[in-house]
């Protein structure tokens, strides 16, 4: 059949599409900005006609209507990387959580682990030639698509049309929903003093012609406030957002001395404002590819002078980092963390920077902690990290002893814990004392 007919005759309406599943379905929906917000709200609207259908993603920037206690039995979110719209229900056990890194969640689909029944996925309006790009989302969304029985599909103009392996054929989706919604945006951060005191001190790291890999959110837009002076910088990184396109455009990011796709930004998913997605429309400097290449730490480690940058929930005095869980609870995923710090740390100078703030609860916590809390995962193991950086300095782990490791850190916590890391570091993990006890006043909370 000709793809325009296949195209035409398969428009549906959306409580039509949302009729196409059924009770006990597995549904895997695209992820972040490009989720395909009105399937599910109408999929929610049918919620008294179903019983346990589960629907995985990652972190979603919608309503999650679904796991609001009243669906408990007609919906069961399955999170891969939890948010503010999953967290109560992980935690009151209405939803669950699987752990995973970001560049294996398409091995879930592909192996037989979580067999998709039905995708949902937001494309751009066909080419010519019949071929619809997932734009914003392409990360573990491609190959969801590629493995489902059914694929669902909302068709936006306002889907930017990226290139690269971000592409499905009009024959490759079964029902199409036509809107004229624009993809959700990423509300901007705030950067404080303390975000701009850790992004001065992450860029003094940073090296002209590196190629950068950031994560979400004030830090690492605070970072690329201080990149102006650099020169050449490439990208290669699972997602990027309006920072990266400005410093495009000022000339820092040109990406000439990457080794592996020179001249390319390579991304698997972006967020961002409704400027940042026009830029993106058909601009052949950024390609999207799927999760498990671009996160794929072998292929992370062929980009020389790699640098990731990465946040963090709590670092231990042995350098382990917790990033996705407080105490027990979990807070958001594994995401491509790991994959990251040890694609950066088998690249030729290659450097792995975890920043974060030194407190928490307005400075009445420490971050820097001399034990994880009971219950609360290691992210990033004690042996992958180079850097942690806080508003008060650097501490460069690598080849440091344990009290090495452990000076370091506590240089740069906040100065009014310093004295009861350096006792509990004592208490714990020595057995000649050198530290007298903390006044009660210093103890952390």
């Amino acid at each position: 059949m000709d793809w325009k007919k296949h195209y035409e005759s398969r428009q549906v309406s959306l409580e039509e599409a949302a009729q196409k599943i059924e009770s006990g379905d597995r549904v895997v929906a695209g992820h972040a900005c490009g989720s395909p917000e009105p399937i599910l709200e109408a999929l929610v609207k049918r919620a008294e006609e179903l019983e346990n259908v589960e629907i995985v993603h990652m972190v979603s920037m919608g309503k999650s209507e679904y796991c609001l206690p009243q669906y408990e039995k007609r919906f069961r979110h399955n999170s891969i990387f939890a948010g503010g719209g999953s967290r109560k229900a992980i935690a009151e056990r209405r939803a669950d959580f699987t752990t995973c890194f970001f560049s294996e969640i398409p091995l879930l689909f592909r192996n037989g682990h979580l067999p998709v029944d039905v995708a949902l996925v937001t494309v751009s309006e066909p080419d010519k030639m019949g071929n619809m790009s997932l734009g914003i989302s392409v990360d573990y969304t491609l190959e969801a698509a590629l493995r489902a029985k059914t694929v669902i599909a909302e068709v936006s103009p306002h889907m930017p049309r990226t290139t690269g392996n971000s592409f499905l054929h009009v024959s490759d989706i079964d029902l199409f929903v036509k809107s004229d919604r624009k993809m959700i945006e990423l509300p901007l951060p705030r950067i404080g003093e303390v975000e701009k005191a850790i992004g001065s001190h992450v860029a003094s790291l940073i090296q002209d012609g590196d190629c950068l890999q950031l994560g979400i959110g004030a830090i690492p837009d605070a970072v690329l406030t201080f990149l102006d002076e650099k020169r050449d910088l490439g990208i290669h990184s699972e997602m990027v957002s309006d920072g990266v396109m400005h410093l495009v455009e000022k000339g820092v990011i040109t990406g000439r001395k990457k080794n592996l796709h020179p001249g390319k930004i390579i991304i698997t998913f972006a967020m961002g404002s409704q400027g940042f997605y026009q830029w993106l429309d058909g601009n052949s400097m950024v390609e999207m590819h799927p999760v498990d290449y671009v996160n794929d730490p072998f292929v992370v480690a062929q980009n020389d002078n790699m640098v990731s940058i990465n946040s963090a929930i709590a670092v231990d005095l042995l350098g382990q980092v917790a990033a996705d869980s407080m105490g027990a609870r979990q807070f958001s995923g594994v995401g491509g963390q790991v994959d990251f710090v040890r694609g950066a740390r088998r690249s030729q100078n290659g450097r792995s920077i975890i920043a974060m703030p030194a407190t928490a609860k307005k400075g009445t916590m420490s971050r820097i902690v001399s034990t994880l809390a009971p219950g609360q995962a290691v992210t990033t193991s004690r042996n992958d990290v180079d850097y942690v950086v806080t508003e008060f300095g650097l501490a460069h782990l690598t080849g440091k002893s344990i009290e090495q490791r452990a000076k370091a850190l506590i240089d740069i916590s906040a100065p009014e814990f310093r004295d009861t890391l350096w006792y509990e570091f004592e208490e714990i993990y020595c057995e000649k004392k050198s530290h007298p006890a903390p006044l009660p006043d210093r103890a952390s909370a």
